[in-house]
C-alpha cells in the first residue's frame, strides 16, 4: 500500500503584499517584449503589430531575491475611440494601482506627440516613473536616448528588451524605486482559490469577470477573441476572495494555431493547469459545439474541478430550452457529475449561484473517504453485483484505498484486470454513495499478479 501515498495540495503564499510595476506606453514600443525580459520567459504575447495586448495582464517576477508583480498593458493613446478607448482605460487603471510605472518609448522613433500626452497622464498619477528608451539595439541608438530628457521624466534608461541590453541595470533601478518590503510574517492560511474562466470565443468570459468583480476588469467587445492574454483578478464573491483568470477563447487545437493564437492557446492550457477549479462558459442560446467539447475535455484531462455555466440565459426561450435539454443529455453524458448553473453575465441573473457551485466542486475535489468506510461499501457492492465471468473466472476486488485528492484518486487491488465497463460501474456507484459532485474521479487497477501488458487499466472520471 505504501506505493500509493496520500498527496495533499499545498499552496505557496508570499508573505505580505507584493509590489506592482506597471509597464505602459503607446502601441508597439515593445512593452510585452520588455515584460518577457523582466519575467525571464516568453509569456506575454508578442507580435509585430500594434494592439496585441488589450488588457492589464499581471505576471510574477523576481530580481535579486525580491518578488514583485509586473503588469503588461495595452497601448495607451489620447482621444482613443471604441475598443482602443477601453484598452487605454485599462492602462490608466494599471498606473493607478501600481507602486512604480515603467514608461516605454521607442528610441528609434524618438518622443512623439502621443508620448508627450502620456507623460501628462503619468504626472497626474503622482506615481514614480522610470523612463525606458527601448530598441536601443546598438551604441548609436543608445546615444539617441539623450533626446528623451525633453520629456521631463529624468534620465532615460536605454535598453534593448529584445536582446537584453541594459535590462539588468533597469531592474536594479526598478527595485530601488519600489516601496520597502514588508516584515516577514508567519505562514497564514492558504491564498484565494484559483478559478480559470474558459470557453470558446465570445461566450461572455470577460463580461462575467466584469460582472462578478463589479468593475471593468477586462475589455469586452462583441468581436470574438478580444481577450488574448489571461487576466488575473482578485474578486470577492459571497464573502470570499477568489483569484479569477479570464483566458483567451480557444479557437483551434494548439497544434493548428499560429502566431498570437498559438501562445494564447498555450497560456489558456496553462491557466487550466494552474487553477483548482474551472468555470467553462457555454452559450446557452447556441448549440453545444465541438469547440465547447474540446474545452471541457481539456479541463477533465487536467483533473480540475468543474462548473459548467450556461451563459446568455436571458436569450433562451421555451423552444431553446427543449433542445438544450436534449443536447445536454447527448453531448454532456460523459460528465454527468459536472455542476451546472444557468446565468446571464449581462443581466446578472443567477450569478450569485456561482460561488456556492464553486465551493461544492472544490469540496468534492478535496474529499477523502476513510479506508474503512470505502472498503465496507465496496464489499457490499461487489457481493451484490460481482464482476462478470470472463474465460471461466471473474476477477475480484480485494481491497481499495484513496491514493490522493485534488482530484480524488482511488486504487483497486484485484486478482486480475477489470473490464472497463465494470470500472465505470464502480465509479458511478462510488459517486452515488459519496457524492464527488463537480469533480473528476480517477480509478486505477493494480492486479495482484502480473498478467502482461494489459494487466493494469486506468479510467478517468
Amino acid at each position: 500500500m505504501s506505493d500509493f501515498p496520500a498527496e495533499l495540495l499545498s499552496v505557496d503564499v508570499p508573505a505580505g503584499p507584493v509590489p506592482v510595476v506597471a509597464v505602459v506606453g503607446r502601441p508597439n514600443v515593445g512593452k510585452s517584449t520588455l515584460v518577457n525580459r523582466i519575467i525571464g520567459r516568453r509569456q506575454a504575447v508578442v507580435e509585430d503589430v500594434p494592439g496585441v495586448t488589450r488588457d492589464r495582464v499581471p505576471y510574477d517576477a523576481q530580481w535579486n531575491g525580491r518578488r514583485f508583480t509586473v503588469v503588461d498593458t495595452g497601448g495607451w493613446e489620447p482621444d482613443a475611440k471604441d475598443r482602443a478607448a477601453a484598452i487605454a482605460k485599462q492602462a490608466e487603471l494599471a498606473v493607478q494601482t501600481a507602486d512604480v510605472v515603467v514608461f516605454v518609448v521607442d528610441v528609434s522613433v524618438g518622443a512623439t506627440d502621443v508620448d508627450e500626452a502620456a507623460v501628462k497622464m503619468l504626472r497626474r498619477s503622482h506615481k514614480p516613473v522610470i523612463l525606458v528608451a527601448n530598441k536601443a539595439d546598438n551604441q548609436n541608438l543608445e546615444m539617441e536616448a539623450v533626446s528623451l530628457w525633453s520629456l521631463g521624466l529624468g534620465e532615460p534608461h536605454p535598453i534593448s528588451a529584445l536582446h537584453g541590453r541594459g535590462s539588468g541595470d533597469l531592474l536594479d533601478d526598478i527595485l530601488s524605486a519600489l516601496p520597502d518590503p514588508p516584515p516577514i510574517v508567519e505562514d497564514g492560511p492558504r491564498g484565494p482559490r484559483r478559478v480559470a474562466l474558459v470557453g470558446r470565443p465570445n461566450v461572455g468570459k470577460s463580461s462575467l469577470l466584469n460582472r462578478v468583480s463589479k468593475e471593468e476588469r477586462a475589455v469586452v467587445d462583441s468581436v470574438a477573441g478580444t481577450t488574448v492574454d489571461p487576466v488575473d483578478s482578485l474578486v470577492e464573491m459571497d464573502g470570499e476572495v477568489w483569484q479569477f483568470v479570464d483566458t483567451a477563447g480557444l479557437r483551434k487545437r494548439v497544434n493548428q494555431a499560429s502566431g498570437t493564437e498559438y501562445y494564447a492557446s498555450l497560456r489558456t492550457a496553462g491557466a487550466v493547469e494552474a487553477a483548482e477549479v474551472a468555470v467553462v462558459l457555454l452559450d446557452a442560446a447556441e448549440p453545444i459545439s465541438e469547440q465547447d467539447q474540446r474545452v471541457l475535455t481539456q479541463v477533465v484531462e487536467a483533473g480540475r474541478a468543474l462548473v459548467i455555466a450556461f451563459n446568455k440565459w436571458d436569450l433562451v426561450d421555451a423552444d431553446r430550452r427543449f433542445y438544450l435539454d436534449k443536447e445536454i443529455d447527448r453531448e454532456l453524458k460523459r460528465i454527468p457529475w459536472a455542476i451546472r448553473v444557468n446565468i446571464s453575465a449581462k443581466t446578472g441573473r443567477a450569478v450569485d449561484k456561482l460561488a456556492p457551485a464553486l465551493r461544492r466542486a472544490l469540496a468534492s475535489w478535496e474529499q477523502r473517504i476513510p479506508t474503512g468506510a470505502l472498503n465496507q461499501w465496496l464489499t457490499a457492492l461487489t457481493q451484490a453485483t460481482p464482476h462478470p465471468v470472463r474465460g471461466g473466472r471473474a476477477p475480484r476486488i480485494l481491497f481499495a484505498t484513496q491514493a490522493g485528492v485534488a482530484p480524488p484518486r482511488f486504487v483497486l487491488f484485484t486478482t486480475g484486470p477489470l473490464d472497463a465497463g465494470y470500472q465505470r460501474f464502480v465509479e458511478r456507484k462510488l459517486r452515488e454513495e459519496f457524492g464527488f459532485e463537480g469533480s473528476p474521479v480517477e480509478i486505477s487497477v493494480k492486479p495482484r499478479k502480473k498478467t502482461g501488458p494489459g494487466g493494469r487499466g486506468k479510467a478517468h472520471g
